[in-house]
């Protein structure tokens, strides 16, 4: 190897999963307290036990890396500043963060600690890793869904000395981009972003496709045969079989996902892929079969090596089930009923043994009986005979889930660490120093002394040789003793019991002192202390109240079609946020920068002729192959008529940025704006701000007030119509759960796709210009009722999201929200009656029905 072997970083959900991560090679942890981690629902630290945790992890030279990686209120950032207080002062290493007010925060109150942005910020450009880097942050998780040319690409670009890079290698897939998903949010009311996310796309569906109305909304919808009713799950991460060629990539860190796993399932994990290592930075690895059998046995919903090796459709989506699968190992050749015995046929090289867990699954996946196998009697000719506890068909496949002898895999403690020690006297009272050194070679030394004199000895004097061998005794200390300085020429005497003590202490002295040695000086912790007093004051200050608010703010509309702009303009919408071929697949329109021009101009016109602001608004993610076309095109976008650009990420405002271009950028809802520290870090990349819709109402006031009073800022957007966009994801649903390109469907006259859960809620299913899949929410979230609320809020602009609809709803719901906004300013609180018969409107044109979302009341907090 000629660059260091990469970090193994693993996951600790308590605090025997943390020990056994330590054992089995870890060179890293991360882990969470009780409160702002993103695993809710594991068992996590209490703040004695994480105490412990970087004490035991330090001790041994292993690094921790506490995660605070959930979006934060602005009532709960006091609360996260003292958190980052308390944990600068206990030495960790490093905090995750998905939210961009608690990066600011940790950069102002403790420096010196190093801040990672959590795979929840959806870094997935230079540009975005850029922007990172410029604000401090010392590492970044990559998105899950970048090759490795493009990590490649991004570590040449980017301080690489300053910044590294991290990314996963093993471990369960999201389906969405991380930190983009709002379907647990929405349906469930258990936000992803708040650590609590409920794993629907674990979950079955059916894909439904059909024609569309004149608003837009599904007709004769027909149910598409697909290959499995998982038709969101992805299969799990494992790219042990090409681990050689991702180390040779320039990250500095290998993240095993699980902190909601067992101790067994780290301590296999995180012990093959140490031993992987090792062997690569000595240049004598191959991928070992045993290996990938107790990976598989650990836990797998089928491996993919992801889309950081190019893995897509079949190879990195599991429809059959999303839970763990085993190992095929048979098939049921016949069953014996008055017996109750199944002949089964092994195929392939692993036999059964007593103790193994296995699951015998029906052909038609309808029914599956589990059992532990107590012992099994070959039949010959690769048949086993087994015992089972109820019928089974003929056919039925039979797959290893659980083999006894990987569970009790946990893995010996590290060895001890090797320390000096010298005895001598000091005025007759005995005096122990211990020599060792931390994991970074810097030496301690520490001296603990007796308090009990040693006198002349009567009888039995004790010996150098028997001090010595009482100091070498170390029990179940991390320490064994590799020399004994002995300043002591005998003839004294002091009970056995006091050298014992002695030794006890000195050991414990020199614990303490290792640890300590991760932790930051008096004077820094000081000036930490300092800032953090004044930070709290200012967030702990309370905001006035403006006595009067109520102004029109600009209605702005989202299309994808120039007939719904066309619709939206006509409707009273003053700004348009055009984002092109929101369906269909394909980036025809950036890849001839002729058509393109003449799209603009054609929406440009429309606008101007109805005095609105044209913005071309760009996908939610914006990866390399976008950005390398739409960025020559900015030029041509401005002398068209787009006046501003709209993005959801900061990565592609900082792009736009370099490339020279000074049109004023709007950010859409993807950016996560929960407190007014993020809007801060924004403020000088963005002219608007779409602040988030997982905050309700009275949390939205707190955060305008507080953004206002802050100072100068960004304009402040708030979505109130349109189905919320629950995922983004790469992969291209349609095609991979049908096995036939969304085109050729399209040419047999089927519009609209969506996904429909067993309750019979359908999900609207869109394909972006760059195919990405977007996912959005089965009913429509309706504010037209709440006007007066958000009016008293002080929004300066309101969104209506009408892509993927037609130019009557674009015309008619922006007509109906312009006549709510102007009654609400003439009539008051009067108007409720008017703004409900508007909400009926409303009701018969949505899709699958309306919702407040969160604006009346947000998502869970437990």
């Amino acid at each position: 190897m000629h660059k260091p072997l990469p970090e193994l970083l693993a996951p600790a959900g308590s605090f025997d999963v943390l020990h056994t991560a330590v054992a089995a090679g870890a060179d890293a942890v991360y882990l969470s307290g009780k409160r702002f981690g993103a695993r809710r629902y594991a068992a996590n630290f209490d703040d004695d036990d994480l105490r412990r945790a970087i004490a035991y992890c330090h001790l041994w030279g292993v690094r921790v890396y506490v995660t605070l990686n959930v979006l934060v209120r602005d009532d709960e950032l006091a609360e996260v500043a003292q958190r980052l207080l308390w944990l600068y002062s206990l030495g960790v290493d490093a905090v995750l963060v998905q939210d961009a007010g608690v990066a600011a925060l940790a950069r102002h109150i403790v420096p010196d600690l190093p801040v990672h942005a959590s795979t929840q910020m959806t870094v997935h450009s230079r540009e975005g890793a850029l922007w990172a880097a410029e604000r401090g942050m010392r590492r970044v998780v990559l998105a899950r869904e970048l090759p490795l040319e493009e990590i490649e690409d991004i570590a040449a670009h980017i301080p690489i000395d300053r910044t590294g890079l991290e990314i996963f290698v093993h471990g369960a897939l999201c389906y969405s981009y991380s930190g983009q998903c709002l379907f647990s949010s929405m349906v469930g009311g258990r936000s992803g972003n708040r650590g609590m996310c409920a794993q629907p796309c674990r979950k079955p569906y059916r894909l439904v496709c059909g024609a569309t109305d004149a608003y837009g909304r599904p007709v004769h919808l027909r149910t598409i045969r697909t290959q499995g009713p998982y038709l969101l799950s992805p299969r799990d991460l494992a790219v042990y079989p090409e681990l050689e060629r991702v180390v040779r990539a320039p990250v500095e860190s290998l993240k095993i996902e699980g902190r909601m796993r067992s101790e067994g399932y780290v301590a296999t994990v995180v012990d093959v892929y140490r031993r992987a290592l090792d062997a690569i930075g000595q240049g004598a690895w191959t991928a070992c079969k045993d290996d990938e059998l107790a990976l598989l046995l650990a836990f797998n919903r089928g491996f993919t090596c992801g889309y950081l090796l190019g893995d897509r459709g079949g190879a990195l989506m599991g429809p059959a089930r999303p839970d763990n699968r085993g190992v095929r190992i048979g098939t049921v050749i016949e069953y014996d009923g008055r017996q109750r015995r199944a002949l089964v046929r092994i195929e392939g090289e692993v036999a059964l043994e007593p103790g193994d867990g296995i699951v015998i699954e029906e052909r038609d996946g309808a029914r599956e009986v589990g059992m532990i196998v107590r012992r099994s009697q070959d039949a010959g000719e690769g048949l086993v005979a087994l015992q089972v506890p109820t019928a089974v068909q003929a056919g039925s496949a039979v797959s290893l889930t659980r083999r006894e002898s990987l569970t009790r895999r946990i893995p010996a403690p590290r060895p001890p660490l090797p320390i000096d020690l010298s005895f001598s006297l000091c005025d007759r009272l005995p005096v122990v120093e211990a020599r060792g050194l931390t994991p970074g070679g810097r030496e301690v030394v520490v001296r603990t002394g007796g308090a009990i004199p040693m006198e002349p000895a009567r009888t039995h004097p004790l010996s150098a040789d028997r001090i010595e061998e009482l100091f070498r005794r170390t029990g179940d200390s991390p320490f064994v003793v590799r020399e004994v300085a002995m300043d002591y020429f005998g003839g004294l005497f002091t009970p056995i019991s006091e050298i014992t003590a002695l030794r006890r202490a000195v050991l414990k002295d020199l614990e303490a002192a290792i640890v300590k040695a991760w932790q930051p000086g008096a004077a820094a912790l000081a000036g930490a202390e300092e800032r953090c007093r004044e930070c709290l004051e200012g967030l702990k200050k309370p905001v006035a109240q403006p006595a009067s608010r109520r102004k029109a703010p600009l209605l702005s509309v989202y299309v994808d079609s120039i007939d719904a702009l066309r619709g939206g303009v006509e409707g009273g919408c003053m700004r348009v946020y055009f984002e092109p071929a929101l369906q269909g697949g394909g980036c025809a329109p950036l890849s001839s920068p002729d058509s393109f021009f003449a799209m603009m101009a054609d929406a440009g016109e429309i606008c101007r002729s109805g005095g609105a602001e044209l913005v071309w608004k760009w996908p939610r993610i914006c990866r390399r192959a976008f950005l390398d076309r739409a960025l020559p095109l900015l030029e041509a976008a401005g002398e068209a008529g787009a006046s501003a650009l709209m993005v959801e990420d900061a990565g592609a405002a900082t792009a736009i940025r370099l490339a020279g271009c000074t049109l004023p950028i709007h950010s859409s809802v993807g950016l996560n704006v929960w407190n007014h520290l993020a809007a801060g870090m924004y403020c000088g990349l963005f002219s608007t701000l779409t602040l988030s819709p997982e905050l309700d109402r009275a949390h939205l006031d707190a955060l305008v007030r507080r953004v206002r009073a802050a100072g100068p800022h960004p304009a402040l957007e708030y979505m109130v119509q349109g189905p919320a966009e629950l995922m983004v994801t790469e992969d291209a649903l349609i095609r991979s759960a049908t096995g036939r390109n969304e085109e050729d469907w399209m040419r047999d006259g089927d519009l609209w796709w969506g996904v429909q859960d067993e309750r019979g809620f359908t999900f609207p299913v869109r394909t972006d210009c760059e195919g990405r899949t977007h996912i959005f929410n089965a009913v429509e979230t309706c504010l037209v009722d709440h006007v007066p609320a958000l009016l008293d809020i002080g929004f300066d602009a309101l969104a209506l999201d009408v892509r993927g609809r037609t130019y009557a709803y674009a015309r008619d719901v922006a007509s109906l929200y312009a006549d709510a906004i102007d009654m609400v300013l003439e009539r008051g609180d009067a108007a409720a009656g008017r703004l409900n018969s508007l909400k009926k409107r409303i009701r018969e044109w949505a899709v699958g029905g309306i919702t407040t979302g969160h604006f009346l009341k947000g998502p869970l907090d437990e």
